[in-house]
């Protein structure tokens, strides 16, 4: 019953904080002339979003504050959260700090006047320090082990140090995924509110989740709801890097407050093509000055030729409901 309350209470706060505070946060980047540059090598019907509000991950990011001020309020109360364990904290505190690296990215991006930010060595040294932060924090409170599970089993295999290098390429990778996969009106945003379901339903089977996940899931499908408001075509407003590195933390930190942080690559798989997509293609016209794809990442390939913007976010978000249902059956041996 209590995990039924959590999920509920933390959808219903984070859906409307986030979609009234993204309501407001609106005019102001508008005042402040935080608008969006467009690349040239872009599509080319994407130069009439130029100007579109960016940074709306800040709105996510207050939400998620205001959730965790109302959980500590009522833990002072009557210890009614209790039960959350220490683990959602980390990955709460993991996506802030990444949400803070694209904060900071943003911000140099719109000092330049132009679509490029930090340097890349500079953005992933960022979010490689906030990977080693994430499991030192996960090992102190003994939320991570060594051994990695493999989806549909029940097997986990020991692997002692190498755990930790698979743990930071996961979680770097994932998060510059969701980060690429950003690209169209929301297509991240819905994407995620999937994963975020799925998270909810997980922690309604029998020995994945409790509490903590309930509180991820309900947050994290909330706040991508109430973004969702302005960010569907035609988008208000964008999440910038600061709502997509923001989401990437809380999609990967999910997956090992699962147990199985392989998972990410099943649930997760949109992000994952995305990211294939480019390094394909950087590959391929490196190698033979030919390119693999009309556009990099995918999503533009579709673009190209001839898709809408909608239609593209319904294809894909599809394939993330079919996959949360097969990763749903890839965690049953662990059940």
């Amino acid at each position: 019953m209590q995990k039924a309350i959590i999920l509920a209470a933390s959808f219903a706060i984070s859906f409307l904080s986030c979609m009234l505070i993204t309501r407001l946060l609106i005019p102001k980047l508008k005042s402040l002339k935080l608008g969006q540059k467009i690349l040239d090598i872009g599509p080319r019907w994407h130069k009439g979003k130029e100007g579109t509000p960016t940074m709306g991950g800040i709105a996510m990011i207050l939400s998620l504050c205001l959730i965790v001020l109302i959980s500590v309020v009522i833990d002072f109360i009557n210890d009614g959260f209790r039960s959350v364990s220490s683990r959602v904290a980390i990955v709460f505190g993991y996506a802030l700090l990444n949400g803070l690296t694209g904060m900071i990215d943003d911000r140099v991006k719109l000092l330049k006047k132009q679509n490029e930010g930090l340097k890349a060595w500079q953005k992933y040294a960022f979010q490689f320090a906030c990977a080693v932060l994430f499991i030192v924090g996960m090992r102190l409170t003994g939320n991570m082990s060594t051994q990695l599970h493999i989806p549909f089993t029940s097997i986990y295999v020991e692997l002692g140090f190498f755990y930790y290098i698979i743990a930071v390429l996961l979680l770097t990778g994932v998060v510059n995924a969701v980060n690429l996969t950003d690209g169209i009106d929301g297509l991240a945003a819905s994407n995620t509110l999937l994963v975020g379901v799925f998270f909810s339903v997980m922690a309604f089977s029998m020995n994945l989740g409790g509490n903590d996940t309930a509180l991820l899931g309900g947050v994290t499908a909330g706040m991508c709801g109430g973004f969702l408001v302005y960010n569907f075509y035609p988008a208000k407003i964008f999440m910038g890097d600061t709502g997509s590195l923001f989401l990437g933390g809380l999609v990967v930190g999910g997956a090992f407050m699962l147990d199985s942080p392989l998972a990410v690559i099943l649930f997760g798989l949109i992000y994952i093509v995305e990211t294939a997509s480019v390094i394909l293609q950087v590959a391929s016209f490196k190698l033979t000055k030919k390119r693999i794809f009309k556009m990099a990442p995918i999503h533009h390939h579709f673009e190209m030729c001839g898709w809408s913007e909608i239609k593209i976010v319904t294809v894909f978000s599809i394939i993330t409901a079919v996959m949360c249902i097969v990763s749903y059956f890839a965690l049953r041996g662990i059940m």
